[in-house]
C-alpha cells in the first residue's frame, strides 16, 4: 500500500473533489480518529513537554509565559522545542486495526487531534495510514482544536452525522454527540457510560481502567528493598532505640526513591521503549498517563519532606535532599556518562547509609563507607554489565555512554571492586569497634568466603546473561543469594550472641 499524502484544509477543492491521497467514490461517512489516549497510548504534548524540558531545562520560563497566552500559543511553542518522532510512540493496535479495515472498505480515514499540526503531521506521516491530517494550528484551524471547537471543524467540514468519531475521553462528549457512530478506545466505564446515554449508536474498544496496576508497578515497591540500608547503622551499633527514626528514614527514602523513578522513566521515555524489556513498562507502554507521573513525582517527595521534617533530625533532611539532587542530576545527565553513572549509582546506595546515620544520630564507621563503597560499585558495574550485554554488538547503549566492547572492563571493575569491598571487611574484622560489638569476632571471618562466592556469582550469571537489570532485584530472586544472605546474618548473629 502507498502512503497516502497528508494535505491540510487549504488543499481541498471548493468544489469539492475528493483531497489528494483519498479514494474517490468512497460513500461512507469519514472515520475521524482522534491521536492522544486513542490511536496514540500516550498524550504526545506531555511527552513534548517532557522531552523539552529535559533537553533544555532553560526553555521553561518561556514555556510558562506561553501558556499564559493560551493553549493553541502553548503548544506552538512546546512544538517548536520538541516533537515526538512517530517511530518513538506507542499506538493503539486496535485502533489500527480499525483504521486498515475502514481503508480496505473503500472509506476516507482522517486523522483530527488537539495537538499542534507539526506533532500530527510525524505521526500521519509514518502511519502512512490517513487520508488528511489535522491538528491545533494548521491552515484552516481555528484556535485550540479539541473538544467544541474540534466538533465545530468537523461539523462544517463533514456535516453532522458524516463522520464516525474514535476518541476516548469526557472532552470529546461534544465531538460524538454530532457524529453518526461514536467509537470509544481504551475509555474509563464513567466516559462509556456517558456517552452511552447521549448516543444510540456507540462501540467501546480495549478493556478499561487497570491504571492502579499500572501506577503501583511505575512506583516499583520491589526496589524499596534498597532503603533497608538506612537501618544499617543502627545495626552496626546494636542500637535498637533508633528504629522509631529509622523507620521513619526508611519511609522519606522510600516516597523518594518513588518519585525518582518517576521521574526517570519520564525522562527514559525513548530509551525504554527502544530496550527489550524496558518497553513494557508502565509509562513507555502507555499504560500510564505520563501526566500522573509528572503530578506525582512531587507530590511523593513532598511526602518526604513532611516526614523528615517532623520525625528525623535536620541532618537528616539535609542527607535527602543531597541524595535527591544527585539523582535529579543522574536523571538528566550523569546517567549519560561512561563510568561516571556508575561511581554516581555506588555512591547513592552508600548516600543511604550515610542518610541512615544521620536519622539516628549515630556515629559513622569508616570502615562500613569503604566496604559499602566498593560493593556498591561492583553492584553498579555489575547493572551496566547486564544492560550492555543485551545490546546488538558494536552499537551503543540507547541512553548510555557505553558500547558492547566495553564489557570487559566493565566486567573486571565489577570483579575488583567486590573483592575489594572484600577486604575492607576483612580488615574491620580485627578493629577495635569488632572487639567492643561482638562476643565472637573470629566467627565473622566465615562471612568473607559467603562474599567471594555471591559476588562471583553475580558477575557469572551477568557474563550468562540471566541478570535482570537491577542486581538487588535479581538478588532477592535468587534462592542461592538469599541462602548466602540468611548464613550471613546467621554468623551477625552468633557471634554477637554467643558466649
Amino acid at each position: 500500500m502507498t502512503k497516502p499524502e497528508v494535505v491540510a484544509p487549504a488543499d481541498v477543492s471548493e468544489t469539492g473533489a475528493s483531497p489528494l491521497g483519498t479514494r474517490a467514490g468512497a460513500t461512507e461517512p469519514v472515520l475521524v480518529v482522534d491521536l492522544d489516549g486513542t490511536l496514540c497510548l500516550t498524550d504526545t504534548l506531555h511527552e513534548n513537554i517532557i522531552g523539552l524540558v529535559a533537553r533544555r531545562p532553560a526553555a521553561l520560563p518561556g514555556l510558562i509565559a506561553a501558556l499564559l497566552r493560551g493553549k493553541a500559543a502553548f503548544k506552538r511553542r512546546v512544538a517548536a522545542g520538541h516533537v515526538t518522532a512517530g517511530h518513538a510512540l506507542p499506538y493503539n493496535e486496535e485502533v489500527l486495526a480499525l483504521a486498515n479495515r475502514a481503508r480496505e472498505e473503500g472509506r476516507r480515514v482522517v486523522l483530527v487531534s488537539a495537538s499542534d499540526q507539526a506533532q500530527v503531521d510525524a505521526v500521519a506521516e509514518h502511519l502512512g495510514l490517513f487520508d488528511e491530517a489535522f491538528g491545533t494550528g494548521g491552515a484552516g484551524v481555528e484556535g485550540n482544536l479539541g473538544g467544541r471547537g474540534k466538533a465545530a471543524f468537523l461539523v462544517g467540514r463533514y456535516g453532522r452525522g458524516g463522520f464516525d468519531y474514535v476518541a476516548d475521553g469526557r472532552v470529546d462528549l461534544p465531538v460524538w454527540t454530532e457524529a453518526r457512530r461514536a467509537i470509544t478506545a481504551g475509555a474509563s466505564p464513567a466516559v462509556r457510560r456517558a456517552l452511552d446515554a447521549v448516543h444510540a449508536d456507540t462501540l467501546h474498544l480495549g478493556p478499561s481502567g487497570g491504571r492502579m496496576r499500572a501506577l503501583l508497578k511505575a512506583l516499583r515497591p520491589h526496589q524499596w528493598s534498597k532503603n533497608l540500608l538506612v537501618f544499617l547503622p543502627m545495626l552496626a551499633a546494636h542500637e535498637l532505640g533508633a528504629l522509631p527514626a529509622a523507620v521513619a528514614a526508611f519511609l522519606a527514602f522510600c516516597l523518594t526513591a518513588s518519585s525518582v523513578y518517576l521521574l526517570n522513566d519520564l525522562v527514559d521515555l525513548e530509551a525504554d521503549r527502544a530496550h527489550p524489556r524496558k518497553r513494557f513498562r508502565p509509562f513507555a507502554s502507555g499504560r500510564l498517563p505520563v501526566a500522573w507521573g509528572m503530578v506525582l513525582a512531587p507530590a511523593l517527595l513532598a511526602g518526604a519532606a513532611v516526614i523528615a521534617l517532623v520525625w528525623t533530625p535536620p541532618a537528616f533532611l539535609a542527607a535527602l535532599v543531597a541524595y535527591y539532587a544527585v539523582t535529579f542530576a543522574y536523571s538528566f545527565w550523569l546517567k549519560r556518562k561512561a563510568l561516571v553513572d556508575v561511581m554516581t549509582l555506588a555512591g547513592l546506595y552508600t548516600a543511604r547509609i550515610i542518610a541512615g546515620a544521620a536519622a539516628t544520630a549515630l556515629p559513622l564507621s569508616p570502615w562500613m563507607l569503604g566496604f559499602s563503597m566498593f560493593l556498591f560499585l561492583a553492584l553498579a558495574a555489575v547493572k551496566r554489565q547486564a544492560e550492555l550485554a543485551q545490546q546488538a554488538e558494536g552499537r551503543k547503549t540507547a541512553g548510555r555512554g557505553y558500547e558492547t566492547s566495553d564489557l570487559p572492563l566493565l566486567r573486571e571493575m565489577a570483579i575488583a571492586s567486590g573483592f575489594a569491598a572484600v577486604l575492607v571487611f576483612a580488615l574491620y574484622i580485627s578493629s577495635e569497634d569488632v572487639l567492643r560489638l561482638y562476643s565472637r569476632p573470629e566467627a565473622l571471618w566465615l562471612i568473607c568466603p559467603l562474599l567471594l562466592y555471591w559476588i562471583g556469582r553475580m558477575v557469572l550469571m551477568t557474563h550468562r546473561g540471566f541478570m535482570d537489570d537491577d542486581p538487588i532485584v535479581f538478588a532477592a530472586r535468587d534462592w542461592p543469594s538469599r541462602l548466602t544472605v540468611l548464613i550471613s546474618v546467621a554468623v551477625v548473629i552468633g557471634a554477637g550472641v554467643w558466649p
